[in-house]
């Protein structure tokens, strides 16, 4: 059935979706809508599927990726182009967006997925940091409008899966000359077109007549209208509004109600109310420490906070069973096939005393005052920090004060490296290992205190993490890459960068009326396919 408006709610801003400034979660799948690549991740079981290239070859060094693209695309009208009408999709468009994520910029925070892998890359970045304009890069060339040549360093892998993130997305090279600030203006060839960006805390997006997406019967998608995105961040009124029926879905409800909504049957009339979807997430929960103040400058220090937090406490008692104890790991589970290489290290209060007595702080006494910052958006990350305060305070004896920022703000101290200590999480951008140590891979930390650094926050640097980093990245074999990237995992741990919390269990509330929402542990909301049951919609 064709038709309806999936409305959801983020609890934080979207500052931008523009692809290469993509650092929250909630723009991501906002921009999801939107922008497509070359590639992407099945939202059924995250396997690479074709995009805007229908197909691709690789040559016998396992270096050379050729990307067959599509000759039925056309970019979303807009009035940048002729007649206002949307214009076709070339492999220049590819070229100059893989360009652009090679430019050194402030807004660019992406260069990570193409450092040390696209022939050139370096070179390329290093140029426009200085100031110059090279004539273009030289792992990317265009054979024809529809074809267009990869050449890699060295193997790798999961260069697909790079392909397949929100970095790599294209849009036309029309919207950096009319939006060199990278605002909320869209321009993509996904299933929606940006209408609204945001005025009066609404986001609206309609549907795209001229989408190329089929289903597996031949039918035009999208089926919605559209998609309206609100930004409440009072999670209640959110959970009110889905039970009321004026959201679609509703994501990670807050903790005091989850038994509330277990009952998904209406106690009067035994129909279905909602239906509870919950599944492991590959995303991650920690604290991080600014290692360049005290008292965090010291590994004894940060190694017993660490050992001084019940993790198994954290997610039986507060979050309810909704999370794993990550132990000492910040890798998921479901990434490391084979047996873990990095040892859980429980919770160890007597130790924790002793490794801070050790430090000169016996039983708590001249610690320094210390700020835990955390943001207010999100599944109980304030009544987590409330119940480690306790521990601190009960195992260590040291006095901890709570702030509570709304997540634009939080996330401005984060990247600015002017918090203290600090909630952090990661939900994957693709599913490797790699995804996530590249959180602690030196060269994608800024050195310059006065610069933000988006993905290495704590600006780890360690030259055998990084060694080992770089070897498991160019390592074929998937087990000994897996065994590698523990070892790397390992040693990023025993210097306690963070300290690891626990692996989300994602819980998603969605209307009986909403079909083939998909469900993966990355949370793609691929809404191309989902269509509303007007038998079960309420009129």
């Amino acid at each position: 059935h064709y038709g309806g408006i999936f409305n959801w709610n983020e609890t934080g801003a979207v500052r931008s979706i523009h692809p290469l400034g993509l650092t929250t979660t909630k723009a991501a799948r906002v921009g999801s809508l939107v922008y497509q690549g070359l590639l992407r991740f099945n939202p059924k079981d995250l396997t690479i599927q074709p995009c805007l290239a229908e197909r691709w070859d690789v040559d016998a060094s396992g270096k050379v990726y050729t990307m067959h693209l599509r000759s039925d695309v056309l970019f979303h009208s807009d009035p940048l182009f002729p007649k206002g009408e949307g214009r076709p999709f070339t492999a220049h468009d590819v070229e100059q967006c893989f360009q652009r994520l090679c430019t050194a910029s402030p807004d660019n925070q992406m260069f990570w997925l193409f450092q040390d892998r696209v022939l050139g890359a370096e070179a390329y970045h290093k140029a426009t940091a200085s100031g110059g304009s090279p004539q273009g890069l030289e792992g990317i060339k265009v054979l024809d409008d529809h074809t267009i040549r990869i050449e890699l360093v060295t193997p790798d892998p999961i260069f697909l899966q790079i392909l397949a993130h929100q970095g790599c997305w294209i849009y036309p090279t029309e919207l950096l000359t009319a939006d060199p600030a990278h605002t909320m203006r869209a321009i993509g060839t996904g299933p929606f077109i940006l209408r609204n960006a945001g005025n009066g805390g609404v986001l609206f997006l309609e549907r795209s007549p001229d989408h190329w997406g089929r289903d597996e019967h031949g039918n035009k998608l999208p089926f919605l209208d559209g998609v309206r995105v609100t930004f409440n961040p009072d999670k209640a009124a959110e959970v009110d509004a889905f039970l009321l029926g004026n959201l679609s879905m509703v994501m990670d409800p807050p903790v005091e109600r989850l038994s509330q909504l277990s009952d998904t049957l209406d106690p009067g009339t035994g129909e279905l109310r909602f239906r509870v979807q919950r599944f492991p997430g590959l995303s991650v929960q920690f604290y991080g420490f600014n290692d360049r103040l005290p008292p965090f400058d010291r590994q004894i220090v940060r190694r017993a906070i660490a050992l001084a937090i019940d993790q198994r406490f954290l997610v039986d008692s507060i979050l309810q069973g909704a999370a794993v104890p990550a132990g000492h790991n910040v890798v998921p589970p479901a990434l490391r096939p084979l047996q873990r290489a990095v040892p859980v290290s429980s919770y160890d209060p007597r130790t924790a005393k002793r490794l801070l007595a050790e430090a000169g702080y016996p039983e708590g006494k001249g610690f320094p005052p210390v700020r835990l910052q955390v943001n207010n958006d999100g599944f109980g990350y304030v009544r987590i920090a409330e119940a480690v305060q306790v521990m601190l305070e009960r195992n260590l004896g040291i006095g901890i004060s709570i702030s509570v920022l709304p997540a634009d703000q939080h996330y401005e101290q984060l990247d600015g490296g002017k918090a203290q200590f600090w909630r952090q999480g990661w939900v994957a951008d693709y599913p490797d290992a790699e995804n996530f140590l590249a959180l602690f891979y030196g060269r994608n930390a800024v050195l310059d205190p006065g610069l933000p650094s988006t993905l290495n926050t704590t600006r780890y640097h360690n030259a055998r993490f990084d060694s080992l980093y770089q070897v498991a990245r160019a390592t074929s074999d998937p087990d000994e890459r897996v065994r590698i990237m523990g070892l790397a995992e390992q040693q990023a741990m025993d210097d306690v960068t963070v300290a690891p919390l626990y692996f989300d269990r994602i819980i998603r509330l969605v209307q009986p009326w909403v079909m083939n929402m998909p469900v993966n542990a990355m949370d793609i909301r691929d809404l191309s396919t989902v269509w509303f049951d007007p038998a079960l919609k309420p009129r």
